[in-house]
């Protein structure tokens, strides 16, 4: 039997986090909600196994990314997913930001998973290789390699997309 108590903690001090998480691999609200509500249904019955990692949160976050991945292999998970900018605080050009973060999601939507995972954890939470590794279920080398092919890509279509051409 799980320990109810203590999930339910683990998941009032950590779900903002970890919802970022969800949010940077799917880039729609309601899909990382329902992402992480299903990482953690699942993680529930087996949640002395959680509690036994010697963090809980790269484990939870290790479940979303492998979650994450897994799901997009399904026939019905291949649609088009339309990303929106998050809300912004004010900055001196709103307009710049918007547009630089609109981008952003924009390459970031068109990697494949893998590598989408690799970015997020490596840029979004400063993760270092052997913890992504951890995370991705791979070698140390391929988090580098997932990761550089996946920055190589977001910047040629970045360029692509300055210069107004199209593939």
């Amino acid at each position: 039997m799980p320990d109810a108590v203590a999930f339910e903690a683990f998941v009032r001090t950590n779900s903002r986090t970890l919802f970022g998480t969800a949010y940077l691999l799917t880039g729609d609200p309601g899909a990382a909600e329902e992402l992480l509500q299903d990482t953690l249904a699942r993680l529930y019955p087996k949640w002395a196994s959680v509690q036994s990692a010697t963090s809980q949160v790269a484990y939870v976050r290790r479940a979303i990314a492998n979650r994450f991945i897994s799901s997009k292999r399904s026939r019905e998970a291949r649609d088009i997913s339309a990303w929106e900018a998050p809300e912004l605080a004010d900055a001196d050009d709103v307009a710049s930001t918007v547009t630089d973060r609109r981008m952003l999601w924009q390459l970031l939507a068109t990697l494949p998973e893998r590598q989408r995972a690799a970015i997020v954890l490596r840029f979004f939470h400063d993760l270092p290789d052997a913890e992504i590794a951890t995370a991705l279920d791979c070698r140390e080398v391929t988090v580098r390699s997932l990761v550089s092919r996946g920055v190589a890509a977001m910047r040629g279509r970045a360029f692509i997309a300055e210069r107004g051409e199209h593939r």
